[in-house]
């Protein structure tokens, strides 16, 4: 009687085989990010660029608690008040600001994370095995993708919840609602800038089959964007607009805002212009501004809603490249054959 009972459940169509799950309960996906995120952990790249980050993060941070006493002190700076700001900003001009370091050091970090994430395992042979067990295809790349962002939101919301502690432990001044939103509001968009280059670097992983391969692919792509693009920009701009000295007024405002549009296509260009206008209330412009334009206006720091709509281009700028890149990566890596 079992034995007629278990042979109808099988050939019944509206019997499933149960998922299979570990000891805990977790699905295959959950299992997959977690061992993403103890690979990326206990990976010696990772814990250098994350020497470096906070090593950077801390040179800087003692560079503005050493001066931010002038900082607070000078009335004629609008931002003055936004003491927490100013940790994140302030600098001797020994070394460069924070949010400067990290649009040189955070697509490093994407990069590291990503360009061998599927070839080395292609290589290895680990893939095939893994695509035989019974799991989605598609959840392999979510996983590497979504542990990679987790493991990053993870430390830059530490060194943030670091410097808020830090600083009211040495100050006693509280943070003001405004201040939390644009260090969140920071946070958000460095995520998605490091997002845009672990995108890439994926991509890359897929469409190249040796791991140094797409590295280097990667590393130029940056080495592009960060030193080369704009001198570029400017050799070819020069030869063909005329010269500047032979405009007027509104030409001239008219040739910056091309070059600045061209040049915002970098990512880099856009993460500065982002955080800079996010961390520095009183910016109330991103590109040139007519003395009309200027006239009777008072410096003064601009409401977080002003601020984040200056900003909003910049920001889905950059969500739309991370989005690009990563679509890119899904459709490449959904119809390559895994198992030659």
């Amino acid at each position: 009687m079992d034995l007629k009972i278990s042979i109808k459940n099988i050939l019944n169509p509206a019997f499933k085989k149960p998922v299979a799950q570990n000891s805990s309960g977790a699905g295959p996906f959950s299992v997959m990010v977690r061992k993403e995120i103890t690979d990326h952990i206990r990976s010696w790249r990772f814990a250098i660029l994350i020497g470096l980050i906070i090593l950077t993060f801390v040179a800087s941070l003692y560079v503005s608690l050493s001066n931010i006493k002038a900082a607070i002190g000078n009335v004629n700076d609008p931002d003055h008040t936004f003491l927490y700001l100013k940790l994140l900003t302030t600098t001797d001009n020994s070394i460069p600001p924070f949010h400067i370091f990290l649009s040189f050091l955070a697509p490093l970090l994407g990069i590291s994370m990503g360009f061998d994430a599927i070839n080395a395992e292609q290589n290895s042979g680990t893939q095939t095995r893994l695509m035989a067990q019974p799991v989605y295809r598609d959840n392999i790349l979510l996983a590497k993708f979504i542990s990679a962002l987790v493991v990053v939101s993870s430390l830059f919301a530490t060194l943030a919840l670091l410097m808020i502690g830090g600083g009211l432990l040495l100050t006693g001044v509280r943070m003001e609602p405004q201040e939390l939103l644009r260090i969140l509001g920071f946070l958000v968009v460095t995520i998605a800038y490091v997002a845009f280059w672990l995108s890439l670097s994926i991509t890359l992983s897929i469409v190249f089959r040796q791991a140094a391969t797409s590295a280097l692919t990667a590393i130029g792509i940056w080495l592009f964007f960060t030193i080369f693009y704009q001198l570029v920009v400017n050799l070819v701009i020069r030869s063909f607009l005329p010269d500047p000295a032979m405009l007027t007024q509104e030409e001239v405002i008219r040739y910056n805002n091309i070059i600045l549009n061209i040049l915002r296509i970098a990512p880099n260009h856009l993460y500065t212009d982002a955080v800079a206008t996010l961390l520095m209330p009183s910016v109330r412009s991103l590109g040139p501004l007519t003395m009309e334009q200027m006239a009777g206006a008072v410096p003064s720091p601009l409401p977080f809603k002003e601020s984040l709509m200056l900003v909003w281009p910049q920001v889905s700028g950059l969500l739309a490249s991370m989005t690009g890149c990563f679509a890119l990566a899904y459709y490449l890596f959904m119809r390559r054959e895994v198992r030659s």
